[in-house]
């Protein structure tokens, strides 16, 4: 220990300043806890900085490009549709800026302090927070770890300035003529599309038998037709990425394609095959914290891990690396350690793709229902037949709702189409609340909006859809 670091105290410490850690440390101040948030990178973390937000910016901004060069069927052309790319980037920063300036003007206005540094479990109670200069010692009561993830560095692909992570693909200052993307998941379909739409020529390698595996088969097919029809994207899957050679212009990759060996010439290749739990270098042996095969750290149903007092939300953990779960955890923990009975129940977590169009789901899907042993129906309704999307040129798509047959009680529902972001948390709500098909069905939605798909859908559950014929 450095001489004279006489140790801070404190009620609560959380380690990580993303959509988990900030959140709560926010709520842990409101219930009274003096709190401190140790954050060694960036406030916000990977979600507003490099993530979520930033890669949602760049999506619109394609959406914008993709609507300016075919509106032709609307009578709108735009001739000469132009990019200047560096001022999407400003843009894009800009509110990266506002977010992350919004995140610190929070956690001080509840009075939760920030600490610049690294943190290393010293002990149960302790730990030692150190950045270029100095160190410093702190005890607290409870802590909450909420450090995250990074993308996983795959063999014969080793991080540079043309093998890029879904962090270099969001930095780019060029939109690049033509991009390898290794992994059809939903970091590579949402950055891959983005950057069609922007007029990159895009090539998906994913290793499975369909882009996006995640989802239901149905689900991922409106996706990969409509890419196929922007005429600038090809898919290819069951294929098993090799190497790549490198040169100071471009990339060549080799992929193992069904048995057979293709080579494909790039600017850049995007390797976006999943993310690995940043819970390395943090101590976690010194306290005897347990961990998964996986290494992720184990929680219970309050998310305290094996060490009693010490927390773990957020991507560490088992379950989606989604921001919203690590929301919700970090909200839980915080309430657990104020001596509240919340508890963890992922009963409507949503998961949602900012694809073209956009996939979400939230609850059971008809496989996992039956598996679980519900005795379920499940109703489909087209956005074709819905007059705002005809009025939106949004008609690819569908919503099925899984409802269980003994009495319409709601158990899950999946959305392909536009707005499928917004419109699932309809139908979150009413997994939580319990609904019923019929109670969907007698709530009188807004004509014409994507939200009466909703209405419609559970009409066709009840028999009695007005819209398609049964």
């Amino acid at each position: 220990m450095v001489v004279g670091d006489f140790p801070i105290e404190l009620d609560t410490l959380v380690i990580g300043s993303g959509p988990g850690g900030y959140v709560a440390a926010i709520r842990a101040a409101q219930l009274g806890q003096k709190v401190a948030v140790a954050e060694r990178g960036e406030m916000g973390g990977v979600c507003l900085n490099v993530g979520c937000i930033p890669s949602k910016a760049l999506i619109n901004a394609g959406h914008r490009v993709e609507h300016a060069k075919h509106s032709d069927d609307m009578g709108i052309k735009a001739d000469n549709v132009t990019v200047d790319f560096s001022k999407v980037q400003e843009w894009k920063s800009g509110i990266v800026k506002k977010l992350t300036t919004g995140v610190q003007g929070l956690l001080k206005g509840n009075k939760a302090e920030i600490i610049r540094g690294e943190a290393y479990f010293v002990n149960e109670n302790t730990v030692r927070i150190m950045d270029e200069k100095s160190s410093q010692t702190y005890t607290f009561k409870n802590c909450i770890i909420a450090t995250g993830s990074r993308p996983i560095e795959i063999p014969g692909f080793k991080w540079s300035d043309r093998v890029i992570s879904s962090t270099g693909a969001l930095a780019l200052q060029e939109v690049p003529k033509k991009m390898v993307v290794i992994g059809g998941g939903y970091i590579g379909m949402e950055l891959g599309t983005a950057f069609a739409n922007f007029g990159t020529e895009i090539t998906v390698l994913e290793g499975s038998k369909q882009i996006l595996p995640g989802f239901e088969k149905q689900m991922s097919q409106v996706v990969s037709k409509r890419l196929k029809k922007k005429g600038n994207v090809e898919i290819f899957t069951e294929a098993l990425a090799k190497g790549v050679e490198e040169t100071k212009d471009g990339v060549t990759v080799t992929a193992e394609i069904k048995g057979e060996t293709k080579t494909f010439e790039a600017d850049y290749v995007l390797v976006t095959v999943g993310r690995r739990p940043n819970t390395e270098e943090l101590g976690l042996e010194q306290v005897g914290i347990e961990m998964t095969e996986r290494g992720l750290i184990k929680i219970d149903k309050q998310a305290q891990t094996s060490v009693k007092g010490i927390y773990a939300i957020g991507d560490i953990v088992e379950g989606p690396a989604l921001a919203h779960k690590a929301s919700y955890e970090g909200k839980i923990a915080a309430e657990a350690i104020s001596g509240h009975p919340s508890e963890i129940d992922y009963l409507a977590i949503p998961a949602v793709v900012f694809t073209d169009p956009e996939l979400a789901t939230v609850g059971y899907d008809e496989k996992s229902a039956k598996e679980a042993g519900f005795d379920v129906k499940a109703s489909k309704f087209p956005f074709a037949a819905n007059g705002r999307a005809l009025s939106m040129n949004e008609t690819d798509g569908f919503m099925k709702l899984i409802t269980r047959k003994e009495d319409g009680l709601l158990l899950g529902a999946q959305i392909a189409g536009g707005n499928a972001s917004d419109m699932i948390a309809e139908l979150g709500l009413a997994i939580e609340a319990g609904m019923t098909a019929e109670d969907i069905a007698m709530t009188i939605h807004a004509h014409p909006t994507f939200g009466e798909i909703s209405m419609e859908a559970a009409e066709v559950a009840l028999g009695s859809p007005i819209h398609i014929v049964k």
